[in-house]
């Protein structure tokens, strides 16, 4: 049993041990150690720091990307409006300048259709004129053939000269 129970003197010069080794380790390992941990531990601060303002700036980030997409999207919908209003301002242009078009063409037809009708009418009026006079000249020239109806006809004319 002599495992189990050590001598006093063995227990007293373990225990001087142990307390030099204490003494020895309070004055120069402790406070290296614990400059160590308390280091350990401001790096680990130092760290934990440096993930919160990293998710700070990813947050910052995220949200200045979110403004980015809506401000790509208000000008995108903005570009697409302004391209729907151009092109029905397009179509409405092209539509009016048709109509233009169509009324100038209906208008050069009617005074082309005036215009021969005028001539039409002109032409008419030379033409019937022509057989009036033809008409009226075999008239006068049936009348005429004899001297006394020419005398007559002379007189009658000359009178209604001075009338007037």
């Amino acid at each position: 049993m002599e495992l189990f129970t050590p001598e006093i003197g063995l227990v007293f010069w373990m225990f001087v041990a142990f307390i030099i080794l204490f003494i020895v380790l309070a004055k120069w390992g402790w406070p290296v150690i614990i400059k160590m941990m308390d280091k350990r531990a401001d790096t680990i601060d130092q760290g934990v720091e440096d993930a919160r303002k990293a998710r700070e700036q990813l947050d910052n980030a995220r949200e200045e990307a979110q403004k980015y997409i809506r401000e790509a999207q208000a000008k995108q919908s903005d570009m697409l409006r302004e391209a729907a209003k151009m092109k029905s301002d397009i179509i409405e242009e092209a539509r009016h300048e048709a109509q233009m078009a169509a009324k100038r063409e209906m208008d050069q037809a009617k005074m082309a259709i005036d215009q021969a009708r005028k001539e039409a009418e002109l032409q008419f009026r030379n033409e019937v004129g022509r057989f009036s006079i033809d008409i009226a000249e075999k008239m006068v020239r049936t009348r005429m053939k004899n001297d006394k109806a020419q005398t007559e006809l002379v007189d009658k004319l000359l009178d209604e000269i001075e009338k007037n």
